[in-house]
C-alpha cells in the first residue's frame, strides 16, 4: 500500500495532467488520493509546495528512464539519436501529454520563482544533458532546441511526425 504522501503525488500527476495546475485544487487531490485533509497539509504547507514536489518526482523518473533507455548505446552520437527515440516512447506511453514542466509554465505567474526554479533547473540539466554528450555548445544548443520544440508539436498535434524529422535533422548534424 502507497503511504499518503506517494498516493497525493501521484493523484497529483493524474489531475495536472487531466485538468493542469490551476484547474486542480487542494481539495479535489485530497479527495482522489484518499487521504486526510491533516495528512495533506502534513506533508505540503500549499499547492505550491506540493508542485515543486511532483515537478521534482517528475523530474527523477523522467531522467530515470532517460538514462535507461540510453543505456545500451556506446556512443554519444547515438545517444543522442536515441533520445529522440525516447520521446517517441514517451508520447506513447502517455497519450502525448507532453511536458510536465512547460505544462506547468504556462499556468503560473512568471514571478513565481519557487516553481519557475525548478523548471528551470530540469531544462538546464537537460542542455547540459545534451552539452555533455557533444563538445560543441552552438551544435549542443541545436539539438536542444530541437529536442524541446518536438516535445511541444509533438503534444499539440498528438503526432510523431515532426520529432521524427527532428530526429533525421540531428543524425545529419552530427554525422
Amino acid at each position: 500500500m502507497k503511504s499518503p504522501r506517494e498516493r497525493i503525488v501521484e493523484t497529483t500527476f493524474e489531475l495536472f495532467a487531466k485538468q493542469g495546475y490551476n484547474s486542480t485544487g487542494i481539495n479535489q487531490i485530497i479527495s482522489e488520493a484518499e487521504v486526510a485533509k491533516a495528512s495533506f497539509y502534513q506533508h505540503f504547507k500549499s499547492k505550491e509546495d506540493l508542485c515543486v514536489e511532483f515537478l521534482n518526482v517528475r523530474h527523477e523518473y523522467w531522467f530515470g528512464e532517460l538514462n535507461i533507455f540510453l543505456a545500451k548505446e556506446k556512443d554519444s552520437k547515438s545517444k543522442i539519436i536515441k533520445a529522440f527515440d525516447f520521446l517517441v516512447y514517451m508520447n506513447e506511453k502517455e497519450n502525448f501529454r507532453g511536458c510536465s514542466f512547460l505544462n506547468i509554465l504556462s499556468e503560473i505567474p512568471m514571478d513565481n520563482t519557487k516553481i519557475l526554479s525548478v523548471i528551470q533547473s530540469h531544462k538546464s540539466d537537460l542542455r547540459n544533458l545534451f552539452s555533455e554528450l557533444i563538445n560543441d555548445d552552438e551544435l549542443s544548443d541545436h539539438i536542444y532546441l530541437l529536442f524541446e520544440s518536438s516535445i511541444i508539436e509533438s503534444q499539440l498535434f498528438k503526432s510523431n511526425e515532426l520529432l521524427e524529422k527532428s530526429k533525421k535533422i540531428i543524425t545529419n548534424l552530427i554525422q
